[in-house]
């Protein structure tokens, strides 16, 4: 017997959290977080890059320290490898903002909790909790803010899904689209559409 409660899936399926569709929602969640510097880049940082949760929370301050204005910082991904993140003037702005209003030691994390770094779960948390204040229904979490980039990159931007692909190291189309959400019948019908 299933509870209806969209965090408690049926045994053996996953919980699929959406991007943030709608760009006035995007401009509520940062007025939202005007006044928490960490959780504003967090999100800022979050929104602009394909860095998934894990990566984002295992920034150090040294990899963005000497942050030029190229916005190109080197990191370690999941499977070891390292690599180039280019970051927008957003990112950039954010980050020199919360590294000159907090104390850095050398090996701190970016995104400092009480307990040394925050871990992914309180992402989730932190992610869901914004959504739901600026009235948001679907189900938010960790991975919205990287299914948010590749949302917008794809309808806001007009990027390939092939090209998204390589970003998110996905192995076909149908699972860059299934993880950004695009139904791809809808995406056929936009073809249907006479001018």
């Amino acid at each position: 017997m299933t509870s209806g409660n969209k965090n408690h899936p049926k045994a053996g399926s996953q919980i699929k959290v959406e991007p943030i569709k709608n760009l006035k929602d995007i401009k509520a969640i940062k007025t939202l977080l005007k006044d928490s510097p960490r959780n504003s880049t967090l999100f800022i940082l979050g929104i602009n890059t394909n860095l998934s949760p894990s990566e984002l929370i295992h920034l150090k301050y040294t990899d963005v320290k000497d942050l030029g204005d190229n916005g190109i910082i080197k990191i370690e991904d999941e499977n070891g490898k390292v690599k180039e993140v280019t970051l927008n003037r957003s990112c950039i702005l954010s980050i020199k903002s919360l590294i000159e209003g907090n104390e850095y030691e050398e090996d701190d994390f970016l995104f400092k909790s009480q307990r040394g770094k925050l871990i992914v779960p309180s992402v989730h948390r932190l992610i869901d909790k914004w959504c739901t204040a600026v009235n948001l229904k679907e189900n938010y979490g960790s991975h919205t803010l990287r299914k948010t980039w590749g949302y917008h990159q794809h309808h806001t931007f007009g990027a390939e899904i092939k090209d998204l692909m390589g970003y998110f190291n996905h192995s076909s189309k149908k699972q860059t689209m299934d993880y950004l959400c695009i139904d791809e019948k809808k995406a056929q019908d936009l073809f249907l559409n006479e001018l």
